[in-house]
């Protein structure tokens, strides 16, 4: 059992690419549970610090959730 100093900061995990830890090639913006694990309740998309998404599954994951959205299986915004 590690004893920590509250003076000293502790390291924090690198987050891993979800999509990439699964292997996923492509986002299916049709998969409305995933698309809303990755936007906030009030519909927006959440940044890639937030869950640790690469740059390029965070542009797919956009494109995805904005193809959704026109298609109306995601709200635009939630008032």
């Amino acid at each position: 059992m590690k004893i920590y100093n509250n003076n000293e900061p502790t390291k924090a995990e690198k987050k891993v690419c979800h999509f990439c830890d699964i292997k996923m090639d492509k986002i299916d913006f049709k998969d409305v549970y995933l698309i809303k694990r990755f936007t906030n309740s009030q519909g927006k998309i959440y940044p890639p610090k937030r869950h640790g998404t690469c740059t390029k599954h965070q542009r797919a994951l956009a494109t995805a959730i904005k193809k959704a959205r026109v298609m109306a299986l995601v709200p635009f915004v939630v008032k």
